[in-house]
Parts: C-alpha cells; structure tokens; sequence
C-alpha cells in the first residue's frame, strides 16, 4: 500500500508497507528488522519478532532520543511486554504498539509536524511465506 508521495522535510519517508509487513522507506524494501527517525536509520535491528524483544533492545531507540516510540509489530497488531512498556514509561517516553502499517503511517504525520518520533519495525522472515 502507497503511503505518500508529497517531498516532507524529513530524510526517512516511510513509502508502503507489504502484506509481510515489509517497509519500504524511500526506495528501499526492508527486508529485517529496522529503526527510523526523521534524521537517522538503524539497520538491521536485533530482534524480529516480539518474543525476541528484550530490555535491552530498546538502547537503539532511547539513543535517538525520541518523545515517541511507534513499535512496529509486523502484520498483526500485538502488545510487547509489561517490561518493555515499563522502561519506555519509566524514561518519560511514550510507546505505541501498532501494525507495521499502522506505525509507518503514523510516524509520517508526527515526523512532518517535527515530533521526535522514532519508529521500529519488526519485521520476521517467516511472515513473508
């Protein structure tokens, strides 16, 4: 599904989104597990599923500094765990779990209002068959 095609201000344009849940961030599909903010691109992101979420994972993200973390948890809409809510809270950082289309979208419109969004898409090979 397209998601835009206006020139934002920001560097990463999230593009579309596969049924897999692949993203496309400019011209590029992503293929694994990625980080985004309006100005920076985090490759190849450790976990690929929400049952690899760890603590820890969430460094990449807190580094970005960001007022707001879009989880991208691939197809399907699911809750990561009570933990990672917790550190994300207990930093004063919101997280939002959402579809990796829904977390695409979403980070366009708060990126184009200057919002220090950071988003992370799980993205699982095996989603894509």
């Amino acid at each position: 599904m397209p998601l835009s095609q206006e020139l934002p201000d920001f560097r990463h344009v999230p593009r579309g989104v596969d049924a897999a849940g692949r993203v496309t961030i400019n011209a590029r599909r992503f293929d694994a597990s990625f980080i985004v903010s309006a100005g920076a691109l985090v490759e190849a992101w450790r976990p690929r599923n929400l049952a690899e979420l760890a603590v820890a994972d969430l460094d990449a993200l807190f580094e970005l500094q960001p007022s707001v973390i879009l989880l991208g948890t691939g197809p399907q809409h699911r809750f990561p765990a009570t933990a990672v809510l917790g550190t994300a809270l207990g930093r004063g950082i919101g997280l939002e779990a959402m579809t990796n289309a829904a977390a695409a979208r979403t980070f366009a419109v708060l990126a184009g209002e200057g919002r220090r969004v950071v988003a992370a898409f799980l993205i699982d090979p095996a989603d894509a068959g």
